[in-house]
């Protein structure tokens, strides 16, 4: 009804629009395709950054039967012409003038494309194409339906199956070209029941968006999850106005990445040490006071009187100003996904009293496969499978699944499809254990397993995850296949490295010079030594290079999720990686 569904940013003041409003524009997108002819099952792209077009167009695609594949905004224009191609969009949304240009450099190559509609038309005020047309234009299409188009559109709904494939997502493409993962009605609406029975959200909710929205995480939380329990998203007027609009909105439940988390550690961190001594101090005896409660807790204890009285002042004189800070005063679902965590990460923001959760899961599996429920938060796992999801552990070790969130397969490609569901059950290349209470923990990638010279298997994400939280080291990728030793690659944080040279007086002019200078590497070689200190001989970090430029997506190095695309970086600096073993 009139409640508010979705708030968007313009002019710097937020908008906001009611589900009636919500409704009437899918209702008019979903008319505007009809219109134009499109058919049930057939696919319709999209390009843009979060905002309420992407999912007016989103649920207006679905509406009629169609399937929706979306784009990330990165990718470069061949990128967008093959998944375009791929999925045989015959249109495609796209948000403004520069993904306008990716589809019309590479138009030649989609001989089933027909129409563009564009969002925002700024910048295109001259422009005229005759397979171009303003999102406006294309409303006032659908707002004109008569009866007998309105009645065609309801029999469409009515008509929808629960095992039609609703979306195509597409993978980050990590060791090859993306794929098209087929995800149905029932696999959305069954993960998103299945996600609020162990941890439960409200109509009275509020969310921020700003992720994108063609992961399906951020789509389970944008779209899926609200339609099904009514909560309030707020759309980020942009990645980088994202903490403002973190403090403005302040979301009671939040979804992020390990590197959205690592950067507000790493800014309270380098907050506090600029504080004056007085904040120092107190910030100080606040943490250890906050750690010691949250260790209780993770045992399954509950903090003594004296803990649980020290712990509530850290609260009220220390972490509730804080948290205010950062926009998470009221934040009561926190949840980490999407990459692996710290630890530490983890266990820092259980002190300031954020009970941060952990969630396992991947595109194929619509999302989530387990997660950390309630309270009951086991850090070093990734919590017990979702209800209804059956986990298994094959004899090498690779996490299998089973269950009603397991996709389709892959759109256009059994052979993949085949070599990814074996006997119903979905391979995920991961690799993990259970512990003796059923909670699941993830000991790595399968193809990333390095064994070394010596014939010792190591698991390199917990290597990188505890070099990365520190504050001054962005990405790291470790090194050691069939080698008598680990190394590393390391990127700085580029932000807190510039803040330390400036504080320290170090010259530098570029990023490449902030990388090559030895006070730098000083730094950065302390960092790794405390990590060596936590882990056996085998996993200690015996050389590193930092890299002198940063990973690019468009150069392959990263997925547009910003993971590692680690045959791809090892590919590139094979001469770098072979000179610390030479030395």
């Amino acid at each position: 009804g009139d409640r508010v569904a979705l708030r968007n940013k313009d002019y710097g003041l937020w908008q906001e629009e009611s589900w009636n409003d919500y409704r009437d524009k899918v209702r008019a997108v979903a008319n505007a395709l009809l219109a134009l002819g499109v058919a049930p099952e057939e696919c319709v792209a999209l390009i843009s950054e979060n905002r309420p077009e992407w999912v007016y167009a989103d649920l207006g695609v679905q509406s009629t039967g169609a399937i929706t594949a979306a784009i990330y905004v990165t990718s470069a224009a061949e990128q967008v012409a093959y998944i375009v191609k791929h999925s045989g969009a015959s249109l495609i949304f796209v948000e403004d003038e520069e993904q306008l240009d990716k589809i019309l450099s590479t138009r030649e190559q989609l001989p089933e494309l027909k129409r563009i509609v564009v969002f925002d038309w700024k910048g295109l005020r001259d422009f005229s194409d005759p397979m171009v047309m303003r999102f406006e234009d294309f409303l006032e299409l659908g707002k004109k339906a008569d009866a007998a188009a309105e009645e065609a559109l309801d029999k469409r709904i009515a008509g929808l199956s629960p095992d039609a494939t609703a979306l195509l997502v597409y993978t980050s493409g990590t060791t090859g070209p993306p794929k098209g993962a087929m995800l149905s009605h029932h696999n959305l609406m069954t993960t998103g029941r299945m996600l609020n029975e162990v941890n439960p959200i409200f109509e009275g909710d509020d969310a921020l968006s700003f992720l994108p929205l063609c992961h399906i995480a951020e789509r389970m939380m944008t779209v899926v999850n609200q339609l099904l329990f009514g909560y309030t998203v707020s759309f980020a007027e942009s990645l980088d106005t994202v903490p403002q609009d973190l403090r403005e909105v302040s979301p009671t439940v939040l979804f992020a990445v390990p590197r959205i988390w690592e950067k507000f550690y790493s800014r309270i961190l380098l907050t506090m040490r600029e504080a004056e001594l007085s904040k120092r101090l107190a910030y100080s005896a606040a943490v250890r006071v906050g750690k010691k409660a949250a260790r209780v807790r993770e045992e399954g204890r509950q903090p003594g009187l004296m803990l649980a009285a020290l712990n509530r002042l850290a609260h009220m004189s220390v972490f509730h100003p804080l948290k205010k800070r950062l926009g998470l005063e009221r934040t009561r679902l926190a949840i980490s996904g999407a990459a692996p965590i710290s630890p530490e990460i983890l266990r820092y923001f259980h002190a300031i009293g954020l009970d941060l959760r952990e969630v396992y899961g991947q595109t194929e599996g619509s999302g989530p496969t387990s997660i950390h429920r309630g309270k009951d938060i086991r850090i070093g796992t990734v919590g017990p499978p979702l209800p209804g999801v059956e986990v298994e552990i094959a004899d090498d070790g690779e996490i299998l699944v089973k269950g009603d969130n397991v996709f389709q397969g892959y759109h256009r490609s059994p052979e993949a499809t085949a070599e990814t569901i074996v006997d119903g059950y979905l391979h995920s290349g991961d690799l993990g254990e259970f512990d003796n209470d059923g909670y699941l923990k993830i000991t790595g990638r399968k193809k990333d397993l390095i064994i070394t010279g010596g014939g010792k298997n190591v698991a390199p994400q917990n290597i990188e995850n505890q070099l990365k939280f520190s504050p001054y080291i962005n990405d790291a990728v470790v090194i050691g296949d069939n080698r008598p030793f680990l190394s590393a690659l390391i990127l700085i944080d580029e932000e807190n490295v510039t803040d330390y040279a400036q504080e320290n007086r170090i010259p530098f002019t570029t990023y490449a010079d902030l990388t090559r200078n030895p006070e730098i590497f000083k730094l950065l070689e302390s960092e790794v030594q405390k990590v060596n200190g936590q882990l056996a001989r085998v996993e200690q970090v015996r050389k590193f290079v930092v890299l002198d430029r940063r990973l690019e997506e468009e150069d392959g190095e990263v997925t547009p999720t910003m993971k590692v695309k680690r045959m791809n970086i090892e590919k590139m600096y094979a001469d770098v990686i072979e000179g610390m073993y030479r030395r």
